[in-house]
């Protein structure tokens, strides 16, 4: 059964009450109390009607929310807990609980270098010390794939803040081909992920018609620049930007293009079940394997994607790429000549 904040609000308040044991609760009291929380938390006020507080009740009193709330009453009018200590704050958790939450531990420190998450952390710590205080430390059953020591992950926060409230950023930037860090101006629009790296997309304050992808593991350092005004290009859809391609390159001008593949049988079903690209069409298949089609912008992304599979994928074409793919081939081959 959901329960909405004001009801939660409204839970709460009752449970502080009828904790108090040195104060008689009548139905009316109950109704007051719940009324100014709603207007101290919420700005609510119309007060609280005699037949929410009884749903209320009921429904504490039920298995609905699992708090089965020991709630009687005394003299037919004031009510009060029959166990002095109780609270529905301080519920044993199940088995099923403490499962549930120590998955969603799991996936939430995935994403401990956003502000509001980095804000979470002694929440987290706090959840798995109650975890391992009421369940025996077992291994866990969900694994992540993450990288802890990639660098850059310090500007995720201020990276994330720029674009929320955005914010023209100067990036020092350093790619892998450039001896030293040159500044860019940056008026940034999208964060994205691929392959365990985190990137800023966004476009340069002097070419604001390109767009342009940075990786934040060769950032030196990102300052916001409050002073100048910043350029949004509403026309912007990331969804739309990445349609057709693999991975964060886009090479822009490029149109996509059919891209024909063949594997063999034991890697046909690995293909099958995680398509490469949401395009992709099974156009033959036979014994020996399938052949597909996916439609997509060529880029250095698709080129490791194909090589990743080595001898069980040949690219049938367009010949451009099968030339391309075969060169890289040949040269990886080189180096284990002599062997």
């Amino acid at each position: 059964m959901p329960v909405n904040r004001n009801a939660l609000i409204r839970y709460t308040t009752i449970d502080k009450c009828l904790r108090n044991q040195f104060r008689k609760w009548t139905l009316e009291d109950l109704m007051d109390t719940c009324s100014n929380a709603l207007y101290e938390f919420e700005g609510i006020d119309k007060g609280v009607s005699r037949r929410t507080i009884q749903l209320d009740i009921q429904n504490m009193r039920s298995e609905k929310l699992g708090y089965n709330a020991p709630i009687i009453v005394k003299d037919k009018k004031y009510y009060s807990y029959e166990d002095s200590d109780y609270s529905i704050t301080q519920l044993p958790l199940s088995e099923q609980d403490l499962d549930k939450l120590n998955d969603a531990v799991e996936i939430l420190k995935q994403f401990q270098g956003f502000s509001h998450f980095s804000e979470m952390t002694g929440l987290i710590q706090k959840l798995e010390n109650k975890i391992h205080t009421e369940q025996s430390k077992e291994r866990s059953i969900i694994h992540i794939d993450k990288n802890e020591e990639l660098k850059g992950l310090e500007h995720l926060n201020v990276l994330y803040q720029a674009t929320q409230l955005k914010k023209m950023i100067k990036i020092e930037y350093q790619s892998f081909t450039a001896r030293r860090s040159n500044p860019i101006y940056l008026h940034p629009y999208l964060l994205k992920e691929f392959n365990n790296r985190w990137f800023i997309v966004g476009k340069q304050s002097n070419a604001k018609k390109k767009l342009m992808t940075l990786a934040l593991d060769r950032i030196h350092s990102v300052q916001l620049m409050d002073e100048i005004e910043f350029y949004d290009d509403v026309n912007f859809d990331p969804d739309a930007y990445y349609k057709n391609v693999i991975g964060v390159t886009v090479n822009e001008g490029l149109l996509a293009r059919n891209i024909t593949l063949k594997l063999d049988r034991k890697n046909a079903p690995y293909v099958l079940t995680k398509p490469l690209h949401s395009s992709q069409e099974v156009i033959h298949k036979d014994k020996d394997g399938i052949t597909i089609n996916i439609k997509v912008v060529p880029n250095y992304e698709l080129e490791r994607l194909l090589l990743g599979f080595g001898p069980s994928l040949e690219v049938l074409s367009p010949p451009s790429l099968r030339k391309r793919v075969n060169e890289l081939v040949g040269k990886a081959l080189k180096l284990y000549k002599g062997d």
